[in-house]
């Protein structure tokens, strides 16, 4: 992690999705970090081919598409993923100052869709609907490995 990253990787507790050949996708990080600090960001995408791929969408103007389907059933299913993001993040620790906070910009708006693609990853299809439209649109799958791109 800490090579796909360029940096030591900081309070990682799991791997929470690989590529096909096994290698970290995302990762669970800590909601409460080691220096005392609240992070709500539980699912952190750490595959480069992953990455780039996501950081190609948000550059050519992708999520405001993907905040203009927030209504109807789209914005129900994304509560849901909220909600099931904070309980993911509560059942490791409870950090009151996080409280109601996923990622993202759940419940209400996309924000970040690093975090949206890496709650998809870690939950499965069908859990965030955002992160999955994200996935789908991605010049990148997890079902087909580019790990030596990035050795």
């Amino acid at each position: 992690m800490s090579q796909q990253l360029g940096r030591p990787a900081r309070n990682v507790i799991g791997i929470a999705a690989r590529c096909v050949c096994g290698a970290p996708t995302v990762v669970a990080t800590k909601p409460r970090l080691d220096d005392g600090t609240p992070f709500p960001t539980l699912y952190y995408l750490c595959h480069p081919a992953a990455t780039a791929a996501i950081s190609t969408l948000e550059a050519t103007s992708v999520m405001p598409e993907l905040a203009a389907l927030l209504e109807g059933d789209t914005a129900d299913r994304y509560a849901v993923a909220h909600q099931a993001y904070l309980s993911d993040r509560e059942s490791i620790e409870v950090v009151d100052e996080i409280a109601g906070i996923s990622a993202g910009g759940m419940p209400t708006r996309v924000k970040c869709l690093h975090a949206l693609a890496g709650h998809s990853l870690a939950a499965g299809p069908g859990v965030n609907p955002i992160g999955d439209l994200a996935l789908e649109r991605a010049d990148w799958s997890p079902a087909v490995c580019q790990c030596a791109v990035y050795e």
